[in-house]
């Protein structure tokens, strides 16, 4: 499985990359909305998009409406991972297609079992989720 992570913080991108790769999946990034249109029109086979909202240029929240509006895209579930953790842009973003949504500042624990429960894979959350920080190399 392809898991897209689009933050433009290089750091919340790596500790996203290396929760993801613990889990066993691969992961391709992109540092704004931009490149991240370009990167899931290249790569066809991404199952899962983790999505912060706020970005220069187009936010996340846009980029959602954009994704959900196309038809070659609008199934690949996507989860909002954002400091954006007001009531109302949680409501905002669920409403506009997104699957999940996980505030900042999170564990690698929360991360895995939200991926796990967006790409719907609750066995494999059982089996493989004992993992610890020391694993994750930051």
């Amino acid at each position: 499985m392809k898991i897209l992570t689009v933050d433009d913080s290089r750091m919340i991108r790596v500790i996203i990359k290396n929760t993801i790769k613990s889990l066993g999946f691969d992961v391709v990034e992109a540092a704004n909305a931009d490149i991240a249109l370009e990167v899931i029109e290249e790569n066809q086979d991404i199952n899962l998009i983790l999505l912060d909202w706020n970005m220069p240029g187009m936010n996340g929240y846009e980029l959602l409406k954009i994704l959900k509006k196309d038809e070659r895209f609008k199934n690949i579930p996507v989860m909002m991972v954002t400091t954006e953790g007001e009531r109302k842009n949680v409501v905002k973003a669920i409403q506009a297609g997104a699957e999940n949504y996980l505030t900042k500042p999170f564990t690698p624990e929360d991360l895995s079992t939200k991926v796990v429960e967006c790409l719907g894979l609750a066995s494999f959350e059982e089996e493989n989720l004992d993992m610890d920080l020391d694993d994750l190399e930051l």
